[in-house]
């Protein structure tokens, strides 16, 4: 049987509460505050970006297209090691260097999606990776590299096909580096 995922509740300042929940559980149209991450991932041969499509079987948002990848520390886990294990989950990326946090106190809740609200305290993350990926079918649907400023022309041109966290995120994100060396 495979392990329950949980989800950490925290307070609008991002401290735990104490308080843990299954996350499937605890998705819902009710979702109350936890912690999570969100990382863009960049190769570091040609600086693009790394977009990926969530798997069509997902709970949640399933079949939009967003950022690299998102994900919750369990329990006692710092958020980079969480970064290393999802990223291993959910593309097969090994290797994932210069791990940093660009902003610390992002905080986000969604409108509903097929009857789900996503409510986040959800630092904001880039790394760099010289691997490509090996997809996880349950996770990821699929991928494509682009340069930032086509990216950002995805994220107007198609929003519709985009996740809302990854377009309210850019509004926070484009004027910190590496962003903005990359959009000139």
């Amino acid at each position: 049987m495979a392990e329950q995922e949980l989800i950490i509740f925290v307070d609008e300042a991002g401290k735990p509460t104490g308080e843990v929940g299954s996350k499937l559980e605890c998705h819902n149209a009710e979702t109350k505050l936890h912690l999570a991450f969100s990382c863009y991932v960049f190769r570091r041969s040609d600086h693009k970006f790394l977009v990926t499509q969530r798997a069509h079987s997902k709970k949640v948002w399933p079949g939009v297209w967003s950022n690299s990848f998102c994900g919750h520390p369990a329990p006692g886990e710092v958020i980079e090691a969480a970064i290393v294990r999802r990223g291993k989950f959910e593309l097969g990326l090994t290797g994932l260097q210069d791990i940093r946090c660009i902003l610390p106190k992002y905080v986000y809740i969604t409108p509903p999606y097929n009857g789900i609200v996503e409510h986040e305290f959800c630092p904001i993350y880039v790394a760099y990776v010289d691997s490509e990926p090996v997809p996880n079918p349950t996770e990821v649907e699929a991928y494509k590299w682009k340069a930032w400023p086509e990216y950002i022309q995805i994220l107007t041109e198609d929003a519709d096909k985009m996740s809302w966290w990854c377009k309210d995120q850019y509004q926070h994100i484009e004027d910190i580096e590496p962003f903005v060396s990359l959009s000139n």
